[in-house]
């Protein structure tokens, strides 16, 4: 098949090589322009190695965007993470339109940050859907889907880089196979199912060691890597990464009070929280980069007894 690729990151790369590793024709790739100062991006990089078309707009929306679409006369539009909004003029033109890749069991988590919130949610299952885009951001009908567990010590990377990324670049090119041999079966979404989450941010990863130490510990795993869930030390922010939750079975196995650092092991050390304690394995402060949670004592000189979030 003919194929043109819309897409960006290390995501996109990896869907361009997939299908070019089993013979498609990429007609052309379409990449976001780089900020200022900032190294190519991943998919254009690739795209560029391969002697491929490349094409970036500041928009999808222009002219000049629709005119590059049509003349590379594709059979099928590849939407591989894209953060640019892609009009239905756009995402048309091919002749048999344009699928795209979105990491949540769609209706639910449309949106940016659909890997995160499920995590931090505590819910047990996510997975992900590729859907024919419309203008309303990830509701246009469903292609196919596929799920996965989200364990209890899950992080948003071993859901993402262990499963979703593998699981979708197999899925991209699934949907494509059926959509060229018109075997699609197109499911419209169940609007009452329906959930929108924006972005998870620095503001959405903050700590509240008051809360109980389940919403912390899952706060902490979907935001691990990014965007780090964060408390403050000494008035300056402290991300954490790496961790465990140990729940309080009885009055007496309650150590420190809320937030407070009650004991620092050999390679990690433990906070307070309503209903147990996180142990901190990693950790990265404001000023320095992410260490051990034994490297990351010694260089800041915690104690024992030190309040986190105060």
């Amino acid at each position: 098949m003919k194929i043109a690729i819309v897409g960006q990151q290390d995501f996109g790369k990896a869907v361009l090589e997939a299908f070019l590793a089993r013979g498609d024709e990429v007609a052309g790739v379409f990449c976001a322009p780089e900020k200022e100062g900032a190294k190519a991006d991943p998919l254009k990089a690739a795209a560029q190695e391969k002697g491929l078309r490349i094409f970036q707009f500041p928009s999808l929306r222009n002219t000049e965007a629709l005119d590059a679409m049509r003349a590379l006369n594709a059979d099928l539009g590849i939407m591989a993470f894209v953060l640019q909004f892609a009009p239905q003029e756009f995402v048309k033109i091919p002749k048999k339109g344009t699928i795209q890749y979105h990491p949540s069991l769609l209706p639910k988590y449309r949106g940016p940050s659909s890997i995160n919130w499920p995590i931090i949610r505590g819910d047990t299952r996510t997975g992900l859907s590729i859907f024919r885009p419309t203008d309303g951001l990830d509701e246009g009908p469903v292609i196919l889907q596929k799920e996965t567990p989200i364990g209890p010590d899950d992080t948003l990377a071993s859901v993402y880089f262990d499963r979703l990324f593998p699981m979708g670049i197999a899925a991209m090119i699934e949907a494509a196979d059926l959509v060229i041999g018109g075997k699609d079966r197109e499911t419209v979404q169940d609007e009452a199912l329906a959930s929108y989450e924006g972005w998870c941010r620095a503001a959405e990863a903050k700590i509240n060691w008051v809360t109980h130490v389940d919403f912390i510990y899952n706060l902490i795993r979907g935001c691990n890597p990014a965007p780090g869930a964060w408390t403050t030390l000494n008035g300056k922010r402290l991300q954490i990464f790496d961790a465990r939750k140990h729940p309080f079975r009885t009055f007496g196995a309650v150590k420190g009070k809320i937030g407070e650092i009650s004991e620092i092991g050999a390679s990690s050390f433990f906070v307070a929280a309503q209903g147990g304690r996180v142990e901190v394995l990693k950790a990265k402060h404001e000023d320095g980069k992410k260490l051990s949670a034994s490297d990351f004592v010694s260089q800041n000189h915690i104690a024992q007894g030190t309040v986190l979030g105060n």
